[in-house]
């Protein structure tokens, strides 16, 4: 059974987490759909992943009177990501498919070409990149069920990443 503290705790700063991650999508469809493909934007929305968790984790250690061991530590952070990461795919899909489907092709497109020029200064052969080409053509990446692999891949990497902060943010043994 979790803790009062870490679940309140955790809700609370996954749904600051989700929110936060819908607002940098949404700045993005407004701004530039480029900015989908920048890979800043792939950072900024990471260090989201570890800055709002680490924030609630020091919250979380302190509401414990500094009793936070690795478990519950470890659970903190997944429970706050998986909120985080449910609310922002659910954004993104709603966005893809309900609001403008449309972005999808542009999107799409903006893929295609990034792929083209990153291949090219890598000396990826042609015949290969075509072969990426039609797969993504043949896959809609932005489609429900694309989103929901992908977020599975994320909280794969949301959960190494919270054994490494659970490990930095638990509380030193005693004996």
């Amino acid at each position: 059974m979790v803790n009062e503290i870490i679940k309140k705790n955790s809700i609370t700063y996954g749904v600051i987490t989700g929110i936060t991650l819908s607002f940098i999508t949404t700045i993005m469809y407004a701004v530039n759909l480029e900015l989908f493909i920048a890979w800043w934007t792939t950072l900024l929305s990471f260090s989201v992943f570890i800055i709002i968790p680490a924030i609630m984790l020091v919250k979380t250690k302190n509401d414990l009177n500094n009793i936070f061991p690795f478990k519950e530590a470890f659970t903190a952070y997944f429970i706050t990501a998986l909120i985080g990461l449910i609310i922002s795919v659910g954004f993104k899909m709603v966005l893809f498919n309900i609001i403008d489907p449309t972005i999808k092709s542009s999107l799409l497109e903006l893929t295609i070409n990034y792929l083209k020029s990153t291949s090219t200064k890598f000396g990826v052969p042609e015949s290969s990149l075509n072969e990426m080409i039609a797969n993504l053509r043949k896959t809609d990446p932005f489609s429900i069920v694309e989103q929901l692999k992908g977020s599975v891949v994320n909280l794969f990497f949301c959960a190494i990443l919270g054994l490494i902060m659970a490990a930095f943010f638990k509380s030193k043994t005693t004996s």
